[in-house]
């Protein structure tokens, strides 16, 4: 077996164990078209630039097809987390809520700063529009949304 075999070999392990290591897809275009090469190199073992050729080829024409296929493949995580899972949540207002000075709201019983365009009076239930830092900004729930 020549020696450019088992280059593209080496080179095939090395693209291999990098795409492992990376979730996007790209080194697997470069693991074929090594292995692509090195087949090639087999069979004609001084064709240098054509090995390269086949090589650059390969990983040019499957670049654009496997991040097509990747992002097939992967989806958006469907769970929120964090303050993020807070929006849309029913809360209680705890202390009355002014436009102008705020109030809070207990939330799966944490006790948040919140804010609304109208006056909430107490023990109303209210709904979670948005988050920004430690304050959230809520509405009343309207007839049979809750």
């Amino acid at each position: 077996m020549t020696t450019m075999f088992w280059i593209w070999m080496a080179a095939v392990v090395v693209f291999l164990i990098l795409e492992l290591m990376t979730p996007t897809l790209v080194f697997a275009c470069f693991v074929v078209g090594a292995a692509v090469s090195g087949i090639y190199s087999y069979f004609y073992p001084e064709a240098y630039y054509w090995q390269l050729g086949l090589f650059i080829g390969i990983a040019v024409v499957l670049l654009p097809l496997t991040r097509t296929l990747a992002k097939k493949i992967t989806k958006p995580s469907p769970q929120k987390s964090n303050v993020d899972a807070l929006i849309g949540k029913v809360a209680l207002v705890t202390k009355a809520i002014d436009p102008d000075l705020g109030g809070q709201v207990r939330i799966e019983g944490e006790i948040w700063v919140a804010s609304a365009h109208e006056k909430i009076e107490e023990n109303v239930k209210v709904k979670v529009v948005t988050v920004s830092g430690t304050k959230v900004h809520v509405e009343k729930i309207k007839e049979g949304e809750e």
